[in-house]
Parts: structure tokens; C-alpha cells; sequence
């Protein structure tokens, strides 16, 4: 079988993990910016980083197989410094027609602060402004629903923002309606210390459905891995379901939402 990791941060990953991908069949991957463990001083730093996901982790990636692309933005974790933030933004204009860039994110809310929230509208604006794709960041833990709520609210009340253009990532069992609801792709991290296990994530796809509903990893440097997409699909298919069914939610509902962008190049399996 065939897996897409929509969202997987490879710059905190070992040589191990790309084998290991390789090794079960993930074929590409989408690499949003995020807080790298410390907050950055200066735009300069961010620069860097911006050319490490377009330019050096395709070519590490490429070593085994995978289709690597990428997503730009400052993080809401480093979102509180809004002159930072400001700065970071003007780097991002010119960089998106990369064709590695599939669009901004994951921007969103960590402790849903007034300058988390200002950043997070700016930020909207540039997609909107170039007509990018869009990935949210959603709290952790007790701040989700909240957050969730500020952020569809600000979504739903821009008219220029498309819903099935935007993918409402990190979402649980009680947010995920208020997601699907607006009209929005929604996905499903399977990162069991702050997010959802393999289990809980199969019976909210079984809840669900499996329509507009993206499966990642969110693998970064802590507590997670590549392996827990593997393991989601192992407890799908053994509840019963088919291959052809592991297929749409593995593979080809990434597609479907990355080809959005005019810049994706891995086709859906099904039809």
C-alpha cells in the first residue's frame, strides 16, 4: 500500500525515519512550518529555515522515494512577538510560487492571545491575498475548543476564503463536527501524548466518515513518529475495512486537497 503523510516534520527527523518510510510505502509528504523547540530571534533565522524546507530536505527526501513539499508561515507558538511576526510575514510573498510551496500554515492559535489572533488575520489575508491553500494549527488540550471556535469564526466570516481550500488540522473528537460543519477538510494527528492514539483516530473516521478527513503524523522532535500513520491504517483494516477504503483515507484524500494547489504531482489511486 501507498501512504501520504500530510503533515510531517521532517527537518526533526532521522535518516531512520525516512528509511523506515520508505520502507512502507510513503510516497510524498507535506512539511508545514512550525516552532522548531525555541523561539527564533530574528527574521534572518526564519529566512534560513524557509530555505532549508524548500531547497534541502526535497533533495534529503528524494534520497528514498518521497515527494517532498512544504508549507510557509510563522507558527503560532511564535506568533506572541507580533514586530517578529510582521517581519516574518514580508519573507513569505515572494516564496510562494515555489512549486515545493503548497500554500500557509499550519498558522492557527496556541494560547488563543490577542496577538496570536492578530498574526493569525494577517496571516489569513496573504493566503487570500495570492489565493493559497490554507493548514490550521488547533490548540492543544484545554484550549482546542475554544480556539477552534475563534479560528472557523474568523474563517467563515472572511468572504474570500474558500472552506474546502482550508484543512483544520490537529482536530478531536470534540471539535471535529464544528470543523466539518463549516465545510472545511479536517485532519486527524495521531500523536498519542497531546493529540489522538491510532484507536481513537480510526472511531472518529468511523464516527465520521471518511469524506474530506486527512490522516498525518505531525512527527516533529517530540514524543511522536512516523510509524503512528501505520499504525492507524493496521487498526482500520482491522476493524474490517478494505484496502480500497484504507486507500481514500491514506492516500488519496491528501491528494485531493493538495492538488488544490496546481503544484501537487502525486495522483489518487481511486477513482
Amino acid at each position: 500500500m501507498r501512504y501520504i503523510d500530510p503533515h510531517i516534520h521532517c527537518v526533526s527527523r532521522t535518516t531512520d525515519d525516512y528509511q523506515f518510510m520508505q520502507r512502507c510505502g510513503v510516497v510524498a509528504v507535506s512539511e508545514p512550518a512550525f516552532w522548531a523547540g525555541y523561539d527564533r530571534s530574528c527574521a534572518a533565522s526564519f529566512a534560513d529555515y524557509f530555505r532549508h524546507l524548500l531547497e534541502i530536505e526535497p533533495k534529503r527526501a528524494a534520497k528514498y522515494g518521497i515527494d517532498h513539499y512544504a508549507w510557509l508561515c510563522i507558527n503560532a507558538k511564535e506568533a506572541e512577538d507580533v514586530h517578529l511576526s510582521r517581519e516574518v510575514i514580508k519573507l513569505i510573498p515572494p516564496l510562494l510560487d515555489h512549486p515545493r510551496v503548497l500554500g500557509i500554515g499550519e498558522i492557527g492559535l496556541n494560547k488563543n492571545t490577542r496577538n496570536e489572533i492578530t498574526i493569525f488575520e494577517e496571516q489569513v489575508d496573504v493566503a487570500a491575498t495570492h489565493n493559497q491553500l490554507i493548514l490550521i494549527h488547533t490548540p492543544h488540550l484545554e484550549d482546542k475548543h475554544k480556539g477552534t471556535s475563534i479560528i472557523t469564526d474568523i474563517l467563515k466570516n472572511d468572504r474570500r476564503i474558500k472552506p474546502e481550500r482550508v484543512l483544520i488540522d490537529h482536530c478531536e473528537e470534540h471539535t471535529i463536527r464544528m470543523a466539518k460543519a463549516a465545510g472545511f477538510w479536517c485532519g486527524l494527528t495521531i500523536y498519542p501524548v497531546t493529540k489522538v492514539t491510532p484507536q481513537r483516530g480510526v472511531d472518529i473516521l468511523e464516527q465520521f466518515g471518511t469524506d474530506m478527513i486527512c490522516v498525518n503524523s505531525a512527527s516533529d522532535w517530540g514524543e511522536s513518529g512516523p510509524h503512528m500513520l501505520i499504525d492507524t491504517t493496521i487498526e482500520f483494516r482491522r476493524r474490517g475495512h478494505t484496502e480500497a477504503e484504507a486507500v481514500k483515507v491514506f492516500h488519496d484524500n491528501p491528494c485531493r486537497f493538495f492538488e488544490q494547489s496546481g503544484k501537487w504531482k502525486v495522483k489518487a489511486i481511486g477513482v
